[in-house]
């Protein structure tokens, strides 16, 4: 219930990156969620948020097309099951491929978006992927808003991921949040995978491993990965749509470069790549469905450490 590796870093270049980023960065590493503050739950135990009897809808949860458990509900087998050809999403990303990857990293400065409908979300994530554009395997970390319960499937309700630490409740909120008056605050996540089982564990804080994905789930990640990922994503029905656009937000609502401060920002994007150890990507690019509704900023040139900066309003008068 471990797992069997821990990936070995350059240590003196690693050190040198993230003392130079914690001098200038006053943002603050987040380790606790709001529902700690009520108790906590004993060793060999986990805890799980409680799902409401109106929620409890098997086409809510399970693949009706529109779900992201599409991904998961059929495992092992054929890879048509795992279709996702990112319909009804808008995404400001930074990618990068070209290597195997075995792990993924990121800061992620965590906000509370604005969510217009019950079937829409909002989420800030690093994903390790492999497979084509239309038919893929991928695992993915970091955090959401959402208007309800019946957006997907994610945490626990998912088949297959395996809980093993009783400190963090998945889908738990995470408190504090960043806002634009007060301070920002922000989640270190890290997606590793263990070479002797296939495991895929998910790392908080840069000290608590949540739990795995088990090799077995998978064809192609049961290997290694061709894409890492870092960024945003929201899920509606009226995302690339003008007019009648969602006014869900990505990120902090605040669109790049107006003010860095208010926005969606991740940093320290790190990968294993090819059993090395993590290091900054050594090629990246950038995608953005919708310039207009949520925009893009990726800092790499004159800077120790890349920054990311994304987000948006969505519906505004540039995005009608």
């Amino acid at each position: 219930m471990a797992p069997t590796y821990v990936s070995k870093t350059e240590e003196a270049i690693e050190r040198e990156v993230f003392e130079g980023t914690k001098k200038k960065d006053i943002a603050m590493t987040i380790t606790s969620q709001r529902w700690q503050r009520s108790g906590s739950c004993p060793k060999g135990t986990i805890p799980i948020r409680r799902i409401q009897k109106h929620n409890l809808n098997e086409d809510d949860f399970h693949g009706n097309g529109t779900k992201r458990s599409s991904k998961l509900k059929n495992k092992v087998g054929n890879l048509k099951y795992t279709t996702n050809t990112m319909a009804n999403h808008s995404v400001a990303l930074v990618q990068t491929q070209g290597y195997s990857y075995s792990g993924a990293k990121v800061d992620i400065k965590v906000w509370n978006p604005y969510v217009e409908k019950e079937d829409e979300y909002s989420i800030s994530h690093v994903s390790i992927q492999n497979g084509g554009h239309h038919d893929f395997e991928l695992v993915e970390t970091g955090w959401a808003a959402d208007g309800s319960t019946t957006t997907g499937c994610f945490d626990l309700i998912c088949p297959g991921f395996v809980q093993v630490n009783h400190e963090i409740a998945l889908g738990g909120a995470i408190y504090p949040v960043s806002s634009p008056n007060g301070l920002p605050y922000q989640i270190t996540v890290y997606i590793f995978k263990d070479p002797m089982t296939n495991n895929w564990w998910v790392n908080y804080g840069e000290s608590i491993n949540i739990g795995y994905w088990p090799g077995e789930l998978f064809m192609l990640l049961k290997y290694h990965g061709i894409m890492v990922k870092w960024g945003g994503d929201v899920y509606s029905s009226r995302v690339r749509t003008h007019p009648g656009h969602t006014a869900t937000c990505m990120g902090s609502g605040h669109k790049p470069p107006s003010m860095f401060v208010d926005c969606g920002t991740m940093k320290r994007m790190r990968v294993e790549q090819n059993s090395q150890p993590l290091m900054i990507p050594e090629w990246s690019t950038t995608i953005v469905d919708e310039y207009r509704c949520y925009n893009i900023l990726y800092e790499v040139d004159y800077v120790d450490d890349p920054i990311f900066y994304y987000g948006g309003p969505g519906r505004s008068p540039w995005c009608p």
